[in-house]
């Protein structure tokens, strides 16, 4: 399985981005997707997920209300819509995908076997 971020980019607080990240090589539906972040000199920390067969999606604290995760089975690809962007958001985003990602583990990297390369993103202020 291999995952292709994209999207990232600069932009000014208070505007809008959207990810994508692209799967390929796997059953697309059987995959639930997350997304997470490293900021520079900081741990990388879970922002969104959703799971397979439309089992749900879970997000941040940081970033519920303001992003929105969503899945396109036919394109097998995930995207992330940041609104309301804060020069907090600003990090490196990744996705990762893994076939079996219970919901008590939804929020931890070590639940995902697969990951994407990473996008950067930067907020101004």
């Amino acid at each position: 399985v291999q995952l292709q971020a994209s999207g990232g980019g600069l932009v000014q607080a208070g505007d809008s981005l959207r990810l994508s990240c692209a799967v390929s090589g796997g059953t697309f539906r059987r995959y639930s997707v997350g997304w997470f972040r490293q900021a520079l000199g900081r741990e990388r920390v879970f922002v969104a997920a959703f799971k397979s067969s439309n089992q749900g999606t879970y997000y941040a604290d940081s970033v519920k209300g303001r992003f929105t995760i969503s899945r396109d089975n036919a394109r097998n690809t995930v995207y992330l819509q940041m609104n309301s962007l804060r020069p907090e958001d600003t990090a490196v985003y990744y996705c990762a995908a893994s076939p079996s990602v219970i919901s008590s583990t939804v929020t931890s990297q070590t639940a995902y076997g697969y990951w994407g390369q990473g996008t950067l993103v930067t907020v101004s202020s």
